[in-house]
């Protein structure tokens, strides 16, 4: 065989060689990653924030480890919107999944397609809720609650490759309370000796409800410590990027689900990466969901800029609805958006009554709530029927401020205006206050052009939910 043969052979095969170590080594530079998600957890509601009923120290020990990031916002207070925003970077009206159990358009890309594409392994376990497998192109580990051997398995199957991991557990959802939570865990809980917080009324069947769901999230918490000290015995630590983040709020009356209150989507957030962001640290920056897939994909070294969603605005631009807040984990900014948006679409949630379609503005002191048919009565099953409403309208029968509370659960104005920092549980309503006119006009405008550049129509969006059904 001539030289210039033999020569021409060994090019290629140092090539080739050269071309795996460089993938090995840019794998190995790129964090796995892994998002822990919380199902129906109101934010104030563990023990690092300052619930001083429920211990959670897996979850405080992750905290200590972690950037603290005190004002992430979900853009919609129930599980499909929010689960397609934190996958996609898109807004739900957008996407297509702005209803609960909705699928976004064909077409739409999310996460795990982007990763994938740049050598990513991609999975999810536990609760899926999103729609369809066009999108969401994951692979599914299962819907076991305790099964961390197929995790395991996952995350050590192949150590050159860098993979992207959605544990979403079903902890401390409603439907976990009676069937899925050892009952053991109740019994750290006396109904009688917990402190009510503020914003629920105190009754026996609050009370219960509550032990129910801290006995959850005590199950939530067992998690938590499983996957950590899964990543330490795997020797992943150093080189995992976790984020955990506690969706919208709990199901209870006024702790969050189906509002657009704090309560409903502030979220509990914390980011670990060791050696990279600062342990123990916080950030008060505002933070949204649609951040989230941006800020995975500039972890991994992928420009998140040059990303095609699959799925164009209003304006035509097809990149992300969310931006990278990457910077503001390391430590290089404090700022990272002025505001955060939200939308609430009562068509085809559970036992609705009437349309009630709610769009929401938020900087980082006040918040412009529009209950667009605010005349329309708000009533679903979860809030209306379950436990404990009928204990809340007795009370109200003998007290006038109880009444005024249950009544604000049906009925309430066209718009709302709150100052979250001297009134952080939203119960003074400034929308008509002269003095505070120019605020509210400054948030209406901001509201106004995120709603035309998302496509939402408002009522007109709201009745053309049922068609975004999954499997509609």
């Amino acid at each position: 065989m001539s030289s210039a043969r033999w020569g021409a052979i060994l090019l290629a095969v140092l090539m080739v060689t050269n071309m795996g170590v460089a993938w090995r080594s840019e794998a190995a530079d790129r964090p796995n990653l892994l998002l822990i998600l919380a199902d129906d957890l109101t934010w104030r509601d563990v023990g690092f924030v300052g619930n001083a009923e429920v211990k959670t120290p897996n979850l405080d020990q992750l905290a200590s480890q972690s950037m603290h990031l005190r004002h992430m916002f979900v853009s919609a207070p129930m599980c499909t919107p929010v689960r397609s925003a934190l996958y996609t970077g898109l807004y739900g009206v957008r996407s297509g999944a702005y209803p609960n159990h909705s699928r976004t358009h064909s077409g739409t890309r999310s996460i795990f397609t982007h990763l994938k594409a740049h050598g990513y392994r991609t999975g999810l376990q536990i609760k899926q809720h999103v729609a369809p497998r066009e999108t969401f192109d994951y692979e599914y580990l299962g819907g076991g609650h305790f099964d961390f051997e197929v995790t395991r398995a996952f995350v050590t199957r192949d150590p050159p490759q860098p993979w992207m991991l959605v544990f979403a557990s079903n902890f401390p959802h409603v439907n976990t309370w009676g069937r899925v939570v050892p009952q053991q865990l109740r019994a750290h809980f006396d109904a009688d000796q917990l402190t009510v917080p503020e914003y629920l009324v105190d009754t026996p069947e609050t009370r219960d409800k509550l032990v129910s769901y801290y006995a959850a999230l005590l199950a939530l918490d067992n998690q938590v410590g499983e996957l950590m000290k899964m990543l330490e015995e795997t020797r992943q630590v150093d080189n995992t990027l976790v984020i955990f983040h506690s969706e919208q709020g709990c199901s209870l009356p006024y702790a969050g689900k189906w509002s657009l209150y704090d309560n409903g989507i502030r979220n509990t957030a914390l980011a670990r990466w060791p050696g990279r962001i600062p342990k123990g640290s916080t950030t008060d920056t505002l933070l949204q969901d649609v951040d989230l897939a941006p800020t995975f994909l500039d972890a991994a070294g992928v420009d998140p800029t040059t990303i095609d969603t699959g799925r164009p605005d209003a304006d035509g631009n097809t990149g992300f609805d969310g931006s990278s807040f990457l910077d503001v984990l390391l430590g290089k900014t404090d700022h990272h958006r002025d505001y955060v948006f939200a939308q609430h679409t009562t068509v085809v949630v559970h036992g609705f009554r009437e349309p009630y379609p709610i769009r929401s503005v938020r900087d980082d002191r006040y918040k412009l709530i529009h209950n667009i048919a605010h005349d329309n009565t708000f009533w679903i099953r979860g809030i209306h029927v379950a436990s404990p409403i009928d204990s809340w309208r007795q009370a109200a029968e003998e007290d006038g401020e109880i009444a005024a509370r249950v009544r604000w659960l049906s009925h309430r104005p066209e718009f709302e205006l709150y100052d979250l920092q001297h009134d952080p549980l939203e119960n003074n309503n400034m929308a008509d206050d002269s003095d505070h006119a120019q605020i509210k006009r400054r948030l209406k405008t901001q509201l106004d052009a995120w709603m035309r550049q998302q496509g939402d129509d408002g009522l007109e969006t709201e009745l053309q939910a049922p068609s975004r059904r999954q499997g509609g």
